[in-house]
């Protein structure tokens, strides 16, 4: 795809991009936000079982805007691009990552396989021997509220996790602080259908989840240790989180409800106070003094949070709801990829 040449870093050029994986939620996603910006070129989209097959056949919304037959993931890893997002499931990312950092200049991973520095902790939540171990050390994991600087200078980015994103967004800021006990927080997540991928799985069919919800994975979800290694790193000592996610009848979004005891006595608006300076220059977390809505967040890169001091139980209670697909995924990537290439991080989001 053609455009308007666009400057980053210190060059003055088009920011060359493939996509492993664009058949899936995210890989699509990824498709649709990077199409229409004009310092973009989607060099290669690749798949795996749909290979061959025209990109707007499986999504016809993107009929007249894209015309790209999917490669295999072998053809589409050949080509030397800037930047290789690679939105497979975990355990398929590993083996491709070592290969296409030969070949791209940066590579950006949706799945689970090097956000855990900890190969035994990704053997035992994710069920995959890890035989990535020599690019595994120096992924980045890609939460620009977090890391940003770290990001910019990054190969390989791990992308965070849709849940993780909005539990470890929403707990930051009292983490950093030491406002709240590091035992015992108790994260509640609701996250629509979508966040399951592109699946046939009965268990994910309209007639089994309509007018339905439920919990799944208490205790072994693989985000977990995700939530709990990101917040045990910014607080200097051991995190435990009891995680507790459900599906519930919508496409997409994630609504997470979190308690943790508070250290000390504090009020609703001296925590704000807290939360406002620790984001305020993080354009795509935005307090909120209502309840925040999924509905307010969908289709965009938003998180939104609100807090509550209860001094009743000597609780904080946050609230935080983003869209599981963007900033829960493919524009999270993208405000990764701008980051990484210089650009405002807002580019195209």
């Amino acid at each position: 795809m053609s455009g308007a040449f666009l400057f980053y870093g210190r060059d003055q050029k088009m920011i060359t991009v493939s996509i492993l994986g664009a058949s899936g939620y995210a890989g699509a996603e990824l498709v649709r936000l990077l199409i229409g910006r004009p310092d973009i070129s989607i060099v290669a989209l690749g798949a795996k079982s749909s290979a061959g097959q025209r990109f707007d056949s499986l999504y016809p919304s993107m009929a007249g805007r894209v015309d790209h037959v999917l490669q295999t993931l072998e053809e589409a890893s050949k080509h030397p691009v800037d930047c290789t997002f690679v939105a497979l499931p975990s355990g398929e990312g590993q083996k491709v990552v070592p290969q296409l950092l030969a070949h791209a200049r940066r590579v950006i991973d949706l799945g689970g396989d090097f956000r855990l520095k900890d190969t035994a902790l990704y053997e035992k939540y994710y069920k995959h021997t890890h035989h990535a171990e020599e690019v595994l050390q120096e992924a980045v994991y890609g939460l620009p509220e977090l890391n940003k600087t770290a990001i910019a200078g990054a190969r390989l980015i791990a992308n965070p996790g849709c849940y993780p994103t909005s539990a470890i967004l929403a707990l930051l800021p009292a983490i950093h602080h030491g406002i709240i006990e590091s035992k015992g927080i108790a994260i509640a997540s609701m996250s629509g259908i979508s966040g399951a991928g592109r699946t046939s799985s009965v268990d994910f069919s309209f007639s089994e989840l309509n007018d339905n919800i439920r919990a799944y994975k208490i205790g072994t979800h693989q985000h977990t240790p995700e939530i709990e290694s990101v917040l045990q790193s910014e607080m200097g000592k051991s995190v435990t989180v009891s995680f507790v996610p459900h599906l519930v009848p919508l496409t997409r979004g994630i609504y997470t409800t979190i308690h943790a005891r508070l250290m000390k006595q504090m009020n609703t608006a001296e925590v704000l106070v807290l939360y406002r300076e620790y984001y305020q220059t993080a354009p795509f977390v935005r307090l909120r003094e209502q309840i925040p809505q999924i509905a307010n967040v969908a289709y965009t890169n938003y998180c939104d949070l609100t807090v509550n001091a209860d001094d009743r139980t000597e609780q904080l209670v946050i609230t935080s709801t983003l869209d599981n697909l963007i900033k829960g995924a493919a524009g999270q990537a993208i405000q990764n990829m701008n980051i990484m290439f210089g650009l405002a991080e807002t580019t195209g989001l």
